[in-house]
């Protein structure tokens, strides 16, 4: 009966006539990559599923030139989700699959490994058009009815989600046709349908005290990457605050680090370009074309700026190119609106985003303030004319890098990422850096005096291992929906969302999303009731990674005025030679570290000098993070009332206090000043400066 249903809808649409309260078991709404493997996992179940999508293109990201897989630890990526990486590396097994390029032993690189690992058989890196042929097969070879072009009319909710109590019973399209079913999932990248339904949920980035986290609300201090370096001037005539601002700069931030606000990380479309001259489209100067909107750009250029962009080798000389450098493709703050915006504004919106990138390019290949030595490295590029042929080449769908994100009983935090809070359901594993992309630029006043403009929102921090992910996160509140599950825009906060929200994580959770989905009817329970027993039973049976061990807790940056004692950071510590930031690695104190990068032996040192108001005996602690990589001899100077006392530091072992601090001892000190010196002689490898903290005894 569910496939004669699905086979007369499937009629009746390609014949245009109009679809009333067709029935099916999982109604999933979202031709995204979650969308299919969600529809892959229920008619697997031997459920009637069915796709109901604004797309013309199934796969979301995963086809619209993501061909670069963030795909952190591979080994916690199951079920449907690897199958599809399979797929693609049986596609590119085919010597037909290389028209511009000899088969180059499947040797291209990939982000964790390999492009191509042929002992998994599994392709981390493709075109777009590969993938998308994959997850039509899947439709095809699993007769799952997909209906395209179909929007929510989301301007008019009531009318969009009929609901009895806390049950959907059906969605709506703004075409007015109707869709009935058992379960319902939310696979679209904005969050539309849980929406309308009206479950609970959120926008842009929640305050640090929300959920105990380092890493959400505004960051100023933590946006070191992608930033402009050499500093540029912000203003429209340069020097001349009376002349504005240029385009797209804020007076302030907005706020104190880890302050909340609405703002979105920025969105861009992942361009998927070559150099081949048959297979190349150039890039033309787009209309109503703004210098102003590039004169950033131009200026860094001039200051010496040389990362522009990330370029990512594909298959068949083609690129996955992303957002790089402080002005690049992603279009800051041209993405406020989308979320909440009607279907013709997010087309707008998504067009704007589309000219911005193809000025960029246009700019870069053709402004003659550009210099000349990048404009012949990137003279040659061109968008690939076989991807993307209905929509100008460029993909189908924008990086709708964050939307609304669920808010459930379970909120998935950043100490969920770090594994420092349990996670007692799990129905997958994400395992990428917790990763946001800048959200705004603004003003800044250096100390100094000068003008310039920063670039604001950006972190990339680790988790330090893979992490589960709860069945909480993808079930909404049981007083608000009891057939609804959510597997992209999850139960999560900003930054946690900034490492769950890559691809083969959407898969997993939509696979995970779909079995719940399955047992709710089969038990004749709410998607909240399904035994979580019998749930992870039937994930693992289906090839799905719930369980395995885990790395120990990875803590935070810990802030220094969180701190006891007398605490001088690195910031604030002089610097003989150079010294590197980084924040790779935790545990620490404040937002980085520096170090020698193992050179300069002996003509690299750096000196913290405390204030001492009360004379007396101190102990003398200093914190940094272990690495095999760090030198075991590091000489370090207490300079104390009776004299210069050396002790050596080993830091490629666990801080000895607590696991932040190591302690060096105790010393008295005289009113005034203590001071201690990191000192780089004889030194076998890299050594560390962080924090130095005195406890008085």
């Amino acid at each position: 009966m569910r496939l004669k249903t699905a086979f007369l809808t499937l009629i009746m649409t390609l014949c245009g006539l109009p679809i009333q309260a067709a029935e099916y078991d999982l109604v999933i709404y979202g031709g995204s990559s979650a969308g299919v493997a969600a529809a892959v996992q229920a008619k697997r179940m031997g459920f009637s599923p069915v796709i109901v999508c604004p797309d013309v293109h199934l796969g979301g990201l995963s086809s619209a030139g993501l061909g670069a897989t963030d795909s952190g630890d591979r080994s916690v990526i199951g079920g449907i989700s690897r199958e599809f990486y399979h797929r693609l590396w049986l596609h590119y097994q085919k010597k037909e699959s290389w028209k511009w390029m000899e088969a180059p032993n499947l040797d291209i690189p990939g982000q964790g490994g390999r492009g191509f690992d042929n002992v998994t058989q599994t392709a981390w890196v493709f075109e777009p058009h590969a993938a998308e042929q994959v997850f039509e097969d899947f439709v095809k070879e699993y007769q799952i009815p997909v209906f395209r072009g179909m929007y929510l009319d989301r301007q008019n909710p009531k009318n969009a989600v009929k609901k009895v109590g806390a049950k959907i019973v059906s969605i709506t399209m703004k075409s007015g046709e109707t869709f009935s079913g058992k379960q319902f999932i939310d696979a679209t990248y904005e969050g539309d349908l849980l929406a309308a339904a009206g479950v609970s949920y959120t926008l842009g980035r929640e305050n640090n005290d929300k959920y105990g986290e380092t890493l959400n609300g505004i960051q100023v201090g933590n946006a070191r990457y992608h930033q402009f370096v050499p500093h540029v001037d912000p203003y429209v005539v340069p020097g001349k605050p009376e002349s504005g601002l240029l385009p797209m700069i804020n007076r302030s931030a907005g706020g104190e680090d880890g302050q909340a606000d609405t703002k979105i990380q920025a969105y861009c479309y992942r361009l998927c370009m070559t150099q081949v001259p048959e297979n190349r489209v150039p890039f033309e100067k787009p209309d109503n074309y703004d210098p102003k909107n590039y004169e950033l750009f131009l200026r860094s250029l001039e200051a010496g700026q040389r990362f522009l962009m990330i370029i990512s080798t594909m298959p068949n000389r083609k690129t996955d190119t992303n957002n790089g450098g402080p002005f690049s493709h992603d279009f800051i703050g041209g993405n406020y609106d989308y979320i909440n915006a009607s279907d013709e504004k997010r087309v707008e919106i998504c067009l704007n985003h589309e000219k911005w990138q193809q000025g960029l390019m246009w700019t870069l290949q053709n402004d003659p303030r550009v210099p000349k030595d990048v404009q012949r490295a990137y003279a040659a590029w061109g968008l690939a004319k076989d991807e993307f042929q209905d929509t100008r080449h460029f993909g189908h769908k924008i990086y709708v890098r964050e939307g609304r994100r669920m808010v459930s009983d379970f909120v998935h935090t950043e100490l969920h990422c770090r594994r420092i809070l349990e996670t007692p359901r799990p129905v997958g594993f994400g395992s990428y850096t917790m990763d946001s992309h800048h959200v705004q630029r603004h003003l800044q006043i250096l100390p100094d005096g000068r003008h310039v403009c920063m670039n604001e929102g950006d972190v990339q921090v680790g988790p330090g291992g893979a992490y589960p992910i709860d069945f909480g996160a993808i079930v909404p509140k049981k007083s608000e929906c009891v057939n609804l599950t959510v597997p992209v825009c999850c139960s999560s906060s900003h930054i946690a969302y900034g490492s769950i929200r890559m691809e083969p994580v959407f898969m997993i959770l939509a696979q995970s999303a779909a079995t719940t989905a399955c047992m709710a009817i089969q038990d004749g329970v709410a998607v909240q009731d399904v035994d979580y027993t019998k749930l992870a039973a039937r994930l693992k049976a289906d090839g799905q990674i719930v369980e395995r061990p885990l790395a120990p807790p990875s803590y935070p940056a810990i802030p220094a005025k969180y701190l006891p004692g007398i605490i001088c950071d690195e910031t604030e510590a002089t610097l003989e030679g150079e010294w590197i930031s980084a924040s790779f690695s935790t545990p620490r104190v404040g937002n980085a570290y520096i170090h020698n990068d193992a050179t300069g032996a002996g003509k690299k040192s750096v000196r913290y000098e405390l204030p001492i108001q009360k004379a007396g005996t101190y102990e003398v602690r200093i914190s940094y993070s272990p690495h095999e990589n760090r030198a075991t001899n590091v000489p370090i100077e207490i300079h104390a009332k009776d004299g210069v006392k050396v002790v050596t530091l080993n830091q490629k072992t666990r801080p000895n206090a607590d696991g932040l601090f190591a302690t060096l001892g105790t010393f008295e000190f005289a009113p005034g000043k203590a001071v201690v010196v990191i000192k780089t002689d004889g030194v076998n490898g890299h050594v560390i400066a962080d924090c130095v903290q005195l406890l008085a005894k």
